[in-house]
Protein backbone atom coordinates (compact mmCIF):
# COMPACT_ATOMS: atom_id res chain seq x y z
CA UNK A 1 0.00 0.00 0.00
CA UNK A 2 1.55 3.35 -1.03
CA UNK A 3 1.87 6.01 1.91
CA UNK A 4 3.88 9.09 0.44
CA UNK A 5 4.42 9.50 -3.11
CA UNK A 6 6.10 12.27 -5.27
CA UNK A 7 3.85 13.11 -7.74
CA UNK A 8 5.74 15.84 -9.65
CA UNK A 9 8.60 12.77 -10.06
CA UNK A 10 7.70 12.07 -13.52
CA UNK A 11 6.63 15.37 -14.77
CA UNK A 12 9.96 16.82 -14.25
CA UNK A 13 12.33 13.50 -14.17
CA UNK A 14 12.24 10.14 -16.83
CA UNK A 15 13.44 7.01 -14.84
CA UNK A 16 16.02 5.01 -16.06
CA UNK A 17 16.35 2.83 -13.29
CA UNK A 18 14.06 1.71 -10.41
CA UNK A 19 15.70 -0.10 -6.71
CA UNK A 20 13.60 -0.80 -3.89
CA UNK A 21 15.11 -0.04 -0.31
CA UNK A 22 13.60 -0.43 3.26
CA UNK A 23 14.34 2.71 5.49
CA UNK A 24 15.47 3.41 8.82
CA UNK A 25 12.82 4.82 10.76
CA UNK A 26 11.93 5.57 14.43
CA UNK A 27 8.35 3.91 16.13
CA UNK A 28 6.68 7.06 15.78
CA UNK A 29 7.81 8.20 12.12
CA UNK A 30 6.08 4.88 11.46
CA UNK A 31 2.92 5.32 12.96
CA UNK A 32 2.73 9.31 11.10
CA UNK A 33 4.01 7.32 7.61
CA UNK A 34 1.10 4.85 8.18
CA UNK A 35 -1.65 7.23 8.47
CA UNK A 36 -0.19 8.92 5.49
CA UNK A 37 1.82 12.16 6.80
CA UNK A 38 4.16 13.16 5.27
CA UNK A 39 6.22 14.72 1.92
CA UNK A 40 8.29 13.33 -0.24
CA UNK A 41 8.53 16.66 -3.11
CA UNK A 42 12.03 18.12 -3.27
CA UNK A 43 13.62 15.28 -1.75
CA UNK A 44 16.64 13.19 -3.37
CA UNK A 45 19.00 10.21 -2.06
CA UNK A 46 22.25 10.48 -1.82
CA UNK A 47 25.61 8.09 -1.13
CA UNK A 48 28.25 9.38 1.13
CA UNK A 49 30.60 7.00 2.85
CA UNK A 50 29.09 3.83 1.80
CA UNK A 51 25.49 4.75 3.17
CA UNK A 52 22.82 5.85 0.66
CA UNK A 53 20.31 8.84 2.54
CA UNK A 54 17.08 10.36 1.86
CA UNK A 55 17.26 13.99 1.94
CA UNK A 56 14.11 16.54 2.05
CA UNK A 57 11.60 13.64 3.00
CA UNK A 58 9.37 15.55 5.35
CA UNK A 59 7.57 13.64 8.68
CA UNK A 60 5.40 15.87 10.63
CA UNK A 61 5.69 14.48 14.26
CA UNK A 62 2.84 11.61 14.87
CA UNK A 63 1.60 13.65 17.89
CA UNK A 64 2.79 17.06 18.81
CA UNK A 65 2.50 16.63 22.39
CA UNK A 66 4.61 13.45 22.56
CA UNK A 67 7.52 14.81 20.85
CA UNK A 68 10.93 13.82 21.74
CA UNK A 69 13.39 16.76 22.14
CA UNK A 70 15.51 17.52 19.51
CA UNK A 71 13.54 15.75 16.40
CA UNK A 72 13.74 17.51 12.94
CA UNK A 73 11.25 16.06 10.61
CA UNK A 74 13.37 16.66 8.03
CA UNK A 75 16.68 14.95 9.24
CA UNK A 76 18.41 12.50 6.76
CA UNK A 77 16.88 9.17 6.72
CA UNK A 78 18.98 5.97 6.25
CA UNK A 79 18.28 3.92 3.35
CA UNK A 80 18.76 0.09 3.89
CA UNK A 81 20.49 -1.60 0.67
CA UNK A 82 23.18 -3.83 -0.54
CA UNK A 83 27.05 -2.60 -0.62
CA UNK A 84 26.62 -3.94 -4.43
CA UNK A 85 23.84 -1.55 -4.92
CA UNK A 86 25.05 1.39 -2.86
CA UNK A 87 28.30 0.98 -5.14
CA UNK A 88 26.15 1.28 -7.98
CA UNK A 89 24.32 4.37 -6.88
CA UNK A 90 27.35 6.01 -6.40
CA UNK A 91 28.50 5.34 -9.79
CA UNK A 92 25.66 6.52 -11.39
CA UNK A 93 25.14 9.68 -8.97
CA UNK A 94 28.76 10.88 -10.20
CA UNK A 95 27.70 11.06 -13.92
CA UNK A 96 26.77 14.08 -15.18
CA UNK A 97 22.82 14.96 -15.69
CA UNK A 98 21.61 12.11 -13.27
CA UNK A 99 20.24 12.03 -9.77
CA UNK A 100 18.45 9.56 -7.60
CA UNK A 101 14.88 10.73 -6.45
CA UNK A 102 12.55 8.75 -4.08
CA UNK A 103 9.12 7.59 -5.99
CA UNK A 104 6.97 6.49 -3.29
CA UNK A 105 7.27 4.99 0.03
CA UNK A 106 5.07 2.10 0.91
CA UNK A 107 4.01 -0.98 3.30
CA UNK A 108 5.41 -4.39 2.74
CA UNK A 109 3.75 -6.74 5.20
CA UNK A 110 5.10 -4.80 8.59
CA UNK A 111 8.18 -3.00 6.61
CA UNK A 112 8.14 0.55 5.57
CA UNK A 113 9.74 0.30 1.77
CA UNK A 114 11.04 3.48 -0.21
CA UNK A 115 10.99 2.75 -4.20
CA UNK A 116 14.11 4.83 -5.33
CA UNK A 117 14.76 5.53 -9.49
CA UNK A 118 18.06 6.68 -10.84
CA UNK A 119 16.57 9.45 -13.54
CA UNK A 120 17.41 12.16 -15.61
CA UNK A 121 15.65 15.83 -15.83
CA UNK A 122 13.75 16.58 -18.40
CA UNK A 123 13.66 19.30 -20.55
CA UNK A 124 10.84 22.12 -21.41
CA UNK A 125 10.20 20.33 -24.70
CA UNK A 126 9.96 16.61 -23.16
CA UNK A 127 7.29 17.97 -20.62
CA UNK A 128 5.00 19.64 -23.32
CA UNK A 129 5.71 16.24 -25.51
CA UNK A 130 4.21 14.42 -22.39
CA UNK A 131 1.41 16.83 -21.95
CA UNK A 132 0.50 16.39 -25.47
CA UNK A 133 0.48 12.62 -25.41
CA UNK A 134 -1.31 12.42 -22.37
CA UNK A 135 -4.27 14.96 -24.18
CA UNK A 136 -4.28 12.37 -26.91
CA UNK A 137 -5.15 9.31 -24.93
CA UNK A 138 -7.57 11.15 -22.84
CA UNK A 139 -9.48 12.40 -25.97
CA UNK A 140 -9.18 9.15 -27.52
CA UNK A 141 -10.47 7.51 -24.73
CA UNK A 142 -13.54 9.76 -24.30
CA UNK A 143 -14.60 9.31 -28.27
CA UNK A 144 -14.20 5.36 -27.86
CA UNK A 145 -16.29 5.63 -24.73
CA UNK A 146 -18.95 7.94 -26.33
CA UNK A 147 -19.47 4.92 -29.05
Amino acid sequence: MILVEYKKAFLRFAPIETFAAGIELSGQEVKALRSKLGSLDGSRVVVRGGEAFIVGMTIPPYQAANLPKGYDPEAPRRLLLTKKEIAHLATEEAKKGLTIVPLEVYSSGRLIKAKIAIVHGKGKADRREDLRKRDAARETARVLKNR
